[in-house]
Order: C-alpha cells, then structure tokens, then sequence
C-alpha cells in the first residue's frame, strides 16, 4: 500500500512542480517515448533471465502493492504454533506427528497466517520428516543451513533482475531521447513552433527514463529486497524453533528461543505472547 502511495506522491509533486512553474502537462504525453522505453527495457528483462526469474521477478514486484504478509500477527501465530508442536512432541513423542504432517489435521498445531506460507510450511514438514526419522541434531543444523543459503540465492536473483531493469531505464530513456532528435533533424525545414515540439518530446525520453528509473522500477526493487530479508527472517526463525524441538527443550525455552531471532519491530511482547499461549490452552 505504501509503494501505492509514494507514487502518487511522487506524480502530484513532478506534475504540480511542472505545472506551477508554467509548464503544460501535455506535452509530456509522449506515448511512443513510453513504448521505445518500456518496449526495449521489457525485451531486455526477458532475454536476460530465465522463465523462472522472470515469473518471480513480476509475481514479487506486483505483491509490493500490498501489505508484507511477515508482520507481528503472522510471528505471533509461528510462535504459538510452535509452542503446540513442542508441547505435543513433549506430551506424546515425536512419533505423534507422523499422521499429521501430511494430513489436514496439521491445522490443529499451525496457525491460518504460518498455513498460508506454502513455502515455509514445506520446509517446516521436510524437516519434521527428518526429525521423525531420528537424524541427528548437528546433521539437521547442516542440512537446514544449507537449504537457506539455497534460499538466499534463489531469492535474491529476482530482486536483482528488477534492479537491473531499473539500471537500465536511463539508459533506454537517452536511446528514445536520441531516436527523437534524429526525427528532429530529418525535419529541419518545418517551422520553428513545430520543430521545438519535436525537440521537447526527445528530451521527454530521457525524462521518462530516469523517472522510471529512481521514481518507480528502483524502489519496487529495494521493497522486494526488504520482503525478502523479511522471509528470510521468517525461514530462520523456524530453523531455530526446529532445532529447539530436535534437542527436547521446552516449549517455554523453544519460543523464547525463536522470539530472540524476531527483529525488534515485528517481536510479539513477552506478556503478549504469554497471555495468547495460556488462552489457547484454555480452549
């Protein structure tokens, strides 16, 4: 939602700015200046990366448009759903969960906002099948650690694909600038009101690519960036709330544990989260 309002606000201030200095908003309807840049800057975002980059590319930069699904409701439920699972683990063994990992059941120890995350419950029931096959405490702090750097690099290759569209906006904006002075000069004999039309919407391209650039593609990006540390968070948060369980400490400790690796903004209130586990033990 934020992304929505920075760019209204980044419009009303270049069109009021423009407007209020005598400029006429007309003339920077250029619309093949738009086609020539986004054209050539979309052809070079497909041809540079693979199909799956450019899938996550566009399904991460449209999802900028809405609230970041990581935000202190979602860490309070992880953590209440890890406080069941270690107090079933606890209470019944570990062999309790084998028919439910794979089940719908599993509804019954996570939480509808950690559910949702189909990738974090993947690595969340990957992990519980290890566990449930008696691997080692160390092996899965190895095998966990290596997922997430694989995680890492597979997330981070659409915030650079993005990036790089931003990059080269500019550079696509002084392309369209330059193919407006060449029909500027074919069509020197035309009258002087005319020909300056024809250098202000040149001049347009280069402004339509910067904007785009710095106003529009480039903070999308650094949101997707911030998404994603966000994710990677969460992924690290589960790693130690996993590897809590593994070892058989507590519930109590296995949360607090977890809540240490919350950052500051989005960590639910040591009271708060008290206050949650007792009323869901009372239902």
């Amino acid at each position: 939602m934020l992304v929505i309002v920075g760019y209204v606000v980044i419009l009303a201030a270049l069109g009021g700015g423009f407007v209020g200095g005598g400029g006429n908003l007309g003339v920077l309807f250029q619309p093949f200046e738009f086609i020539i840049i986004m054209g050539a800057a979309g052809g070079a975002f497909v041809c540079g990366n693979s199909m799956t980059v450019v899938k996550s590319a566009v399904k991460g930069a449209t999802a900028t448009l809405g609230g970041s699904p990581y935000d202190k409701a979602f860490y309070l439920e992880l953590l209440l759903s890890f406080n069941a699972l270690t107090s079933k683990i606890r209470k019944e063994g570990l062999l309790s969960l084998e028919d439910i990992i794979d089940e719908p059941q599993i509804d019954t120890i996570f939480l509808p906002k950690v559910l949702k995350d189909h990738h974090l419950m993947e690595f969340i029931r990957d992990n519980l099948r290890l566990m449930l096959t008696g691997v080692e405490v160390m092996a899965l702090e190895e095998l966990t650690d290596q997922v997430l750097d694989t995680h890492h690099e597979d997330g981070h290759a659409p915030i650079k694909a993005v990036q790089g569209v931003a990059d080269g906006l500019p550079a696509f904006g002084i392309v369209a600038a330059v193919l407006g002075v060449v029909h500027t000069m074919e069509s020197v004999g035309i009258p002087p009101a005319e020909l300056g039309k024809l250098i202000a919407a040149a001049l347009v391209g280069t402004f339509l690519g910067i904007l785009l650039a710095y106003g529009f593609v480039g903070p999308v990006a650094s949101v997707m960036q911030q998404r994603f540390e966000a994710s990677n968070n969460a992924f690290k948060c589960v790693q130690k709330g996993l590897l809590s369980s593994a070892k058989g400490l507590s519930p109590t400790m296995t949360v607090e544990y977890m809540r240490a690796m919350i950052t500051s903004d989005m960590r639910p209130d040591f009271f708060e989260l008290e206050t949650q586990i007792k009323a869901s033990k009372n239902k």
